[in-house]
């Protein structure tokens, strides 16, 4: 997180403010739950200790004005006006337009803003962004959302005001977290429950790749239209049956045959992705880290062989940490083609996890992978 005596210093200097709020909001990691949330299942996050802060105050003008550390760049804009050139203050602009639209009245506001998210790994700087604004405008101007109605708002900006067509996970993550715990969400009712994750000695670890395949966009849709052909599949036997989420493995099997084979892979990971995810939260309960672990290298194999979304770079550093004592479980963590492999290491093992994925990493790859690591923290809050 970054200091607040720094966003005091950098609000009083941009907009002579002496007083001023401080909020922050968490990115986040997830532990288990891939590619399930469109299939209206259950995801595994956590929000954790890297984070995007701001210092704001109520200018009492309709304008907005912005300062983002990180970028060096101030931006102002009304808050009726149009959408500002600058894509991360539409995350902002788009923030306030949602509360607009649901008949919420935002003022002006003096912001200044920066973080410690890593970008570009995957751990959804984005959401904690709008995360982050969310609360500060809904706390300063006393706006009444509660916080599910601010994920909506999150998710909401970026599918209006920045084009992704996300899910709810990162903003709901980021907002509901608490410190040493998970939380199962149900994509489809939004219900959700806490599970604890205190491994006592063990730490997470995520390793970035630093590869960003061009496939990854259209392979998504891909695969949710590969779903979507074996729900249709199952649904003509079964009613009630709308997205996999409502399919047993034994209705899967039962109609493999009428599938094409690759779809049956997709929908057999997804099916069993659930399940596995279930069945770690009750490991979480027992405080069995080992059997988690597990879970997670499973998790990986089938988003690998099953479902085709890893490539060679996430497969070499799981076989790594595979050949490693004391790595409890690791995977390919987000959409895939890319990104980021999580680990959970014990401590005294770690060090030599880390040295062995660059060194092999660079032997092969010619490129230093980037080394994050996380504590599972609370979500966004005013300081």
């Amino acid at each position: 997180m970054i200091d607040s005596a720094i966003l005091k210093k950098s609000i009083k200097e941009k907009f002579g403010h002496s007083d001023c709020s401080i909020f922050s909001a968490p990115g986040r990691i997830n532990l288990i739950g891939e590619h399930t949330d469109y299939n209206g299942g259950f995801v595994l996050p956590a929000s954790i200790d890297k984070c995007i802060s701001l210092a704001i105050v109520p200018n009492g003008t309709s304008t907005v004005n912005l300062y983002s550390i990180d970028y060096d760049e101030s931006v102002s804009f009304d808050v009726d006006g149009e959408k500002p050139k600058q894509q991360w203050a539409s995350y902002v602009y788009g923030v306030i337009q949602e509360m607009k639209k649901r008949g919420a009245s935002p003022g002006g506001f003096d912001a200044v803003f920066g973080g410690d998210i890593p970008l570009g790994a995957g751990i959804s700087s984005s959401a904690a962004l709008e995360s982050v604004f969310g609360t500060a405008l809904n706390t300063i101007f006393k706006l009444g959302f509660d916080k599910r109605e601010l994920a909506k708002i999150g998710q909401m900006t970026e599918h209006n005001y920045v084009g992704v067509r996300c899910g709810i996970m990162d903003q709901f993550a980021s907002l509901f977290g608490e410190a040493g715990k998970v939380i199962r969400l149900d994509c489809r009712s939004l219900e959700y429950e806490l599970f604890p994750f205190e491994p006592e000695g063990i730490r997470l670890v995520l390793i970035d790749t630093m590869v960003k395949h061009s496939l990854a966009s259209s392979e998504y849709n891909v695969r949710r239209a590969q779903c979507e052909a074996g729900v249709a599949v199952i649904a003509k036997y079964k009613e009630g049956v709308e997205l996999l989420r409502d399919v047993a493995l034994e209705d899967l099997d039962a109609h493999k045959g009428e599938m094409d084979p690759e779809v049956y892979r997709r929908c057999h990971f997804v099916i069993s992705e659930n399940q596995r995810l279930l069945d770690g939260c009750e490991d979480l309960s027992r405080s069995d880290y080992a059997l988690f672990g597990q879970k997670m290298f499973r998790t990986h194999e089938g988003l690998s062989k099953e479902y085709g979304v890893s490539c060679e770079e996430l497969d070499f550093i799981v076989e790594i940490a595979r050949s490693v004592e004391g790595v409890l479980g690791a995977r390919m963590m987000g959409g895939g083609f890319g990104g980021c492999v999580l680990a959970m290491v014990k401590n005294e093992n770690h060090d030599e996890y880390v040295a062995k994925v660059r060194e092999a990493y660079q032997k092969r790859f010619g490129k230093d992978p980037r080394v994050i690591d996380v504590v599972i923290s609370d979500g966004a809050r005013q300081w």
